[in-house]
């Protein structure tokens, strides 16, 4: 179900009408639950059965982890089996035929032939695979406790505003918020809609008016062979204004209808295109994916401890690793190796103080 279908313009007033009726929590979380389930499935039901076994997954391995902190371990095999199932997942449904099909001369020349599966690749399968391994690895890590409701867990990790294309929600952030009473306020009800109507005017506005123009330019280029710089120049500004205003956009539509049931969600994007360094444009762009990177990736490979090399080393893999995450093909992998290069080069260039990473 997208955020402009006519299917969401009903299902959302519903949603919401009935939610503030309840006004017990549970009960609101119970509609909030049923109700993300609804939207997910719109697209297709099969996709509920990879959904709820992710959520069932961790929502064990942390009471587990947590069990094993009680006693004086840490829980590790369950960290290990919630990062496996997850990560194995992404892989097998986003990945796999990517990789075989790359490596296809090397399985050629060992004569070995192995077939492609042709999944269909579940809709955010990589947004809500981050939003629940944010919640065991945090539990693991002791920066917060394990939860004994099923509900309040699954309805974190399958909040609909943010289930399919994010923000990336953490656990520490939106758990607390699910599991306190929530009233209804007025100035919820502006802010959301206010978010709501700047993220449309983003998405169908900016980014859809731009996109005939960006698609007619590069496809003159396509069909001539050539183009020239000043066209160049604008089909590329044009097309990152389209980029922004389609994701940009959504995130804030995301952030509107979250704040509608009085939950807010981090912001995303903070003018990335103001930056002053290349490296600060990822403390404004993407936030919430840049962070758990930062966080949960870069950190846990040694962060800027170490040393230079390993800190330029560990923000480079990091990279790649957030390209391939955009997505399945050699594109988003060259582009992850461009970036990488780019923040290593803006590491060692003084220019004063450098972002977060």
């Amino acid at each position: 179900m997208l955020f402009h279908s006519l299917a969401f313009a009903v299902f959302l007033p519903l949603v919401w009408a009935l939610y503030w009726l309840l006004r017990e929590m549970k009960r609101q979380n119970a509609l909030l639950l049923v109700a993300s389930l609804v939207f997910y499935g719109w697209w297709d039901p099969r996709f509920l059965l990879l959904l709820g076994f992710s959520i069932v997954v961790d929502y064990y391995a942390a009471l587990r982890i947590a069990g094993a902190r009680q006693r004086g371990g840490r829980g590790k095999p369950w960290i290990v089996v919630s990062l496996v199932t997850q990560l194995g997942m992404l892989g097998v449904f986003k990945y796999y035929d990517f990789f075989v099909e790359s490596a296809l001369p090397i399985w050629n020349a060992l004569g070995w032939r192995p077939d492609l599966l042709h999944v269909v690749l579940p809709v955010g399968i990589s947004f809500y695979t981050f939003h629940t391994l944010s919640y065991t690895i945090d539990v693991y890590r002791g920066h917060t406790p394990a939860r004994r409701s099923l509900l309040d867990v699954a309805t974190f990790v399958a909040f609909f505003p943010q289930l399919v294309a994010g923000p990336i929600a953490r656990a520490s952030s939106l758990l607390p918020q699910v599991e306190r009473p929530r009233r209804l306020c007025g100035d919820d009800v502006r802010v959301g809609l206010t978010l709501m109507a700047v993220g449309f005017f983003k998405k169908m506005v900016l980014a859809d008016g731009i996109a005939p123009v960006v698609d007619a330019l590069f496809r003159d280029a396509q069909s001539s062979g050539a183009i020239r710089p000043e066209h160049a120049l604008l089909a590329t500004s044009a097309f990152i204004l389209q980029i922004y205003g389609d994701f940009a956009g959504y995130s804030d539509i995301a952030r509107g209808v979250s704040r509608l049931f009085g939950i807010r969600l981090i912001v995303n994007f903070r003018q990335p295109y103001l930056a002053r360094r290349y490296s600060e444009i990822f403390d404004r762009w993407h936030i919430s994916l840049s962070t758990w990177l930062r966080d949960y990736l870069f950190i846990s490979l040694g962060g800027s401890r170490g040393g230079r090399l390993r800190t330029l080393r560990n923000l480079f893999v990091t990279m790649v690793v957030a390209g391939l995450w955009h997505g399945a093909n050699w594109t988003f992998a060259v582009w992850g190796v461009v970036v990488g290069a780019l923040l290593v080069i803006d590491r060692l260039l003084p220019l004063g103080d450098s972002a977060q990473w």
